[in-house]
């Protein structure tokens, strides 16, 4: 909370509180009543080291709100200050030199003149192209450092490197403005901060707007003008142009210079040239003018002079200090460099290490998997010697196998040679019977003519009958009384032996039962004979037919392969019952009634057979 300061008619307070500000600091003292402009402001410079004061001085608004400049040899309370405390005074360069770098000598000037240049133009108070701009904000960080773009390393924000005049003109992103400022910022590798400032301020001397203190004024015509003060002399400008002067008033060519209220005359060296009059604004402002002349002027005639003693003892012992401070940058940029070498071995061996990491890994990787792969290899071959343990008893009963198979073969080959023989003895044997039934149907077939004959015989004898019955029915009644035998009679009996159906005759069998009993016993034994030898053959045949049957199964288990289509066509004839056998079979099937003719020796019978065979 500011206080009010009481009048200076002060005898109960001997100090009040001052508080100076530099663009880098701000420092405060409790300064006694009586003390000048020149204690306070050698107080400041003892402060901060400075030794070059006259390029310094102390600013500040005064009760009106006027800037003014602390006057040295007055006090400070009796400079119309402002009445409140602390008061507050600003240090600033009050004037500029003709060289920066032959001029200022300690660092400490440069960094205050770097500060204050720089606030100049960033502020639009001297104008600053945009390309000067962006080359004058590549110096604000020194040495160049990659890291300083990474982002939270203390990188500045665009507004703080160039004039906002210029950020406007553009339509660039604050990313884009870094960019620019990075590529002359990458030159200025191993410069250090004071070199870059310095270099700062060569740049920023050769601006028409440097250095340049511009007040109002108008000439007698009442034209609006300005003039600026500067280390070289003074300058007339335009209203509308503040870079290139109309006029130019060097300190080697003005005589005198005064004012009288508000006129301001500029009296050349030259008697015959005319006297520069204009007027300012405030009789203040032309005080204000007068001041900032002579010490320019005085600064002026001292660059023209030789160095005084002081001036050369900063000049050595900045020149020694220089020297240094560039030895030690020569041994930190050794030291950097070593450690950046350093740093890039350690980052290589870092990364070999790493790269030896990984490979150890990929090797216990692939030990691991060897090691796996060898207990799976182990346990293949513990499984494959058991496989091949098994197979060897495989193969050893597959060998047993074979011999019993190949002695099965043996036996199968001779059970074949004999069912062969057997088959053959079968077909033999089978062709006998067929021959025997050929024999025998040829002989039915003899057998059925002569019954056929006989058939017709005993049509013929029976027409005859009736008719000799029919004419002598009589006469046969008287002879049945001493019958005797006669052809017709034996013709009666043979009919009667071979009828074969009710119709073959109307006589009666009780007239024809003496001739039956005689040719019935010679029948039955006849009859006997012929079942007797049927049995036989039926018994043969079926035997043999067994023999074939189991023959052929065996044969069956025997063969290899597909049946023939031969075999196919046998076994369908065989399942319906069609063969060889069969044909016999029909051979010897005669029809219910069929009269067969048997010879034995010279004896011959007919037989009926009422059964089929």
């Amino acid at each position: 909370m500011k206080q009010k300061m009481p009048p200076f008619r002060r005898k109960k307070n001997k100090t009040f509180p001052v508080k100076v500000c530099t663009l880098d600091a701000e420092l405060e003292f409790n300064l006694e009543n009586r003390a000048t402009g020149r204690e306070l402001f050698d107080l400041v410079c003892r402060t901060i080291g400075l030794r070059e004061t006259w390029y310094f001085g102390l600013q500040y608004l005064d009760a009106k709100g006027f800037i003014s400049w602390l006057k040295f040899d007055k006090k400070v309370v009796d400079q119309n200050i402002a009445q409140e405390l602390p008061a507050t005074f600003i240090f600033l360069v009050k004037f500029y030199p003709e060289d920066v770098a032959e001029e200022l000598v300690q660092e400490v000037t440069q960094h205050l003149f770097f500060l204050q240049v720089k606030q100049s133009i960033l502020a639009c108070d001297s104008y600053c192209p945009p390309e000067a701009s962006v080359l004058l904000a590549s110096y604000a960080y020194g040495d160049y450092d990659e890291a300083m773009y990474k982002p939270g390393n203390g990188m500045l924000p665009i507004e703080e490197l160039l004039p906002q005049r210029v950020i406007d003109q553009y339509q660039m992103t604050p990313q884009m403005w870094q960019d620019r400022i990075k590529i002359w910022y990458a030159d200025h590798r191993g410069m250090s901060q004071d070199e870059a400032e310095m270099e700062y301020l060569k740049i920023a001397q050769d601006l028409d707007m440097y250095g340049v203190n511009y007040f109002p004024i108008s000439n007698k015509k009442e034209t609006d003008l300005w003039l600026g003060v500067t280390a070289l002399g003074l300058n007339i400008y335009e209203k509308n142009n503040k870079l290139q002067p109309k006029t130019t008033f060097p300190w080697s060519e003005i005589r005198h210079i005064s004012f009288d209220d508000k006129k301001f005359i500029i009296k050349p060296i030259q008697k015959s040239a005319p006297n520069f009059v204009f007027f300012s604004q405030k009789v203040r402002m032309n005080k204000l003018i007068l001041d900032l002349c002579i010490g320019n002027h005085d600064l002026f005639m001292k660059r023209r002079k030789p160095d005084t003693m002081e001036v050369q003892q900063m000049k050595a012992q900045a020149k020694e200090e220089k020297a240094r401070r560039s030895r030690e940058r020569s041994k930190l940029a050794r030291e950097k460099q070593l450690r950046e070498t350093a740093e890039r071995e350690k980052a290589a061996m870092e990364q070999r290490l790493l790269q030896y990491q990984e490979e150890i890994r990929l090797a216990n990787e692939a030990l691991r998997r060897s090691e796996e792969t060898a207990d799976l290899l182990a346990e293949k071959s513990r499984v494959a010697e058991e496989e091949a343990l098994l197979l060897g008893q495989k193969a050893s009963e597959a060998e047993n196998e074979i011999t019993r198979v190949r002695l099965t073969a043996l036996k199968t080959e001779e059970e074949k040679v004999q069912l062969e023989r057997k088959t053959r003895e079968a077909e033999q044997l089978t062709a006998r019977l067929v021959d025997e039934s050929e024999r025998r149907a040829a002989e039915a077939n003899k057998l059925k003519e002569e019954l056929l004959k006989a058939r017709l015989a005993e049509k013929q004898a029976k027409e005859k009958l009736l008719e000799f019955l029919s004419r002598n029915y009589i006469n046969t009644n008287v002879q049945n009384i001493y019958p005797s035998p006669s052809p017709i009679l034996n013709i009666q009996t043979d009919l009667h032996a071979l009828r074969l159906d009710s119709d073959a005759s109307t006589l009666s069998v009780s007239d024809l039962t003496s001739y039956d009993l005689i040719s019935e016993s010679d029948m039955q034994q006849l009859s006997l004979e012929i079942e007797k030898e049927r049995s036989d053959y039926l018994e043969k045949s079926k035997h043999l037919q067994d023999q074939l049957r189991d023959l052929r199964s065996e044969i069956e288990v025997l063969k290899v392969g597909e049946k023939s289509e031969f075999d196919i066509i046998h076994d369908e004839q065989i399942r319906m019952g069609e063969n060889k056998y069969s044909t016999l079979k029909r051979l010897f099937s005669f029809p219910l009634g069929c009269t067969i003719e048997v010879k034995s020796g010279s004896t011959k019978s007919r037989v009926a057979f009422f059964e089929e065979l």
